[in-house]
């Protein structure tokens, strides 16, 4: 009877071995799995030549994103405990009538290990000042009037 028990236990052990030693098993596509940490997903509209969809991972930084290590950088410095650098403006904000064009954006995905869904337009200033310190994760885009001379009615939003 000892030693049924003791082959019993040496099969186990090898059971174990074998199970922690095999090689990580490959998603449905036969690709290893991504790796886990920091990745984001940006896409933009409406910003003429940055319109597109980019991928930006971090730790270390690479992706399909135009600066990845300027983007992970400048988020590494917006990520303080107790703040999330994707917040919404705050809703009873007072902001200007600051129009900053019909660009937009959406940034998905983790940062920081906490799920990433955020959106961002240009409609007010409050809008513009959140897009802004997000470049250069997201471009740098000037209103499409911004360089021409003032004219009657230049201080009125677009409808």
């Amino acid at each position: 009877m000892l030693q049924f028990s003791s082959r019993a236990v040496l099969l186990g052990a090898v059971a174990v071995l074998a199970a922690v030693a095999a090689p990580a098993p490959a998603n449905a596509h036969g690709t290893p799995p991504l790796p886990r940490g920091d990745q984001l997903v940006i896409t933009v509209r409406n910003a003429g030549r940055a319109d597109g969809t980019y991928v930006l991972r971090c730790h270390p930084s690479h992706g399909t994103h135009p600066s990845p290590a300027a983007a992970c950088a400048a988020l590494d410095r917006r990520t303080v405990w107790g703040r999330d650098p994707f917040a919404p403006v705050p809703p009873r904000a007072l902001c200007t009538m600051q129009y900053g064009g019909p660009a937009t954006a959406r940034v998905s995905g983790t940062w920081a290990g906490r799920p990433v869904d955020a959106r961002y337009d240009r409609r007010d200033g409050c809008q513009v000042a959140r897009w802004d310190n997000l470049v250069p994760l997201l471009p740098v885009v000037r209103a499409r009037d911004e360089h021409r001379p003032a004219t009657a009615g230049a201080g009125v939003r677009p409808s």
